[in-house]
């Protein structure tokens, strides 16, 4: 399928989560525009640099435009809703100005919860990581999460690099991820330490 990109580095989406965007780019402010005039959906997808031209992560994810304030700038605040992930097939030689890509969409398998042995050792290390960085954190809230929604959004807002973002997103099941998760939280804890820089986008 034919998909309109928003290729933004460390921002990554999940099927069935939801992400704030604000586009401000002229050329993002069209791809918004033609996004509602067809079906309101946008792929959310890495560069593998922080340039303009810079070549795509293999995958992204297809969202569709919830909610939209278009502001008196042309400026538009975005509520946009995950639907799959999707695997770049080829970049299309496109006249818009904004990036359009050929991709498949993937088939999103039915995964078994976490076990819970799994999720105590995901929230202990994630208490530890979020005090390391000073972040404020309704745990209670936490705790009555199901696992997709603690993981993926977790994975979703946590501050790593863009090569660490896109692992998570490509990884193939919640467990996958949730180790991961742990591992980067580790690393990055430690990190921090010696260079408060490296967690930065």
């Amino acid at each position: 399928m034919r998909i309109s990109i928003f290729p933004l580095p460390g921002a990554i989406l999940f099927p069935g989560l939801q992400l704030p965007l604000h586009i401000f780019e002229p050329r993002y402010r069209a791809l918004v525009k033609d996004a509602l005039a067809r079906d309101r959906r946008i792929g959310m997808i890495q560069p593998q640099r922080a340039d303009e031209a810079a070549p795509l992560y293999q995958v992204g994810c297809l969202g569709k435009i919830e909610e939209v304030e278009a502001l008196d700038d042309g400026c538009f605040n975005l509520i946009l809703s995950g639907e799959s992930r999707f695997r770049l097939v080829r970049e299309l030689d496109a006249a818009t100005p904004f990036r359009q890509i050929e991709a498949e969409l993937l088939t999103e398998e039915e995964f078994p919860a976490l076990s819970p042995v799994e999720r105590a050792g995901f929230e202990r290390e994630a208490r530890r990581f979020a005090d390391a960085q000073g972040y404020a954190v309704d745990w209670e809230a936490v705790t009555r999460l199901d696992d997709e929604s603690l993981i993926d959004g977790t994975s979703q807002i946590v501050p790593f690099d863009i090569a660490s973002k896109q692992a998570l997103l490509e990884a193939a099941n919640l467990a996958e991820r949730c180790e991961l998760l742990v591992q980067l939280m580790q690393f990055f804890g430690r990190r921090d330490s010696d260079d408060p820089q490296v967690t930065l986008q």
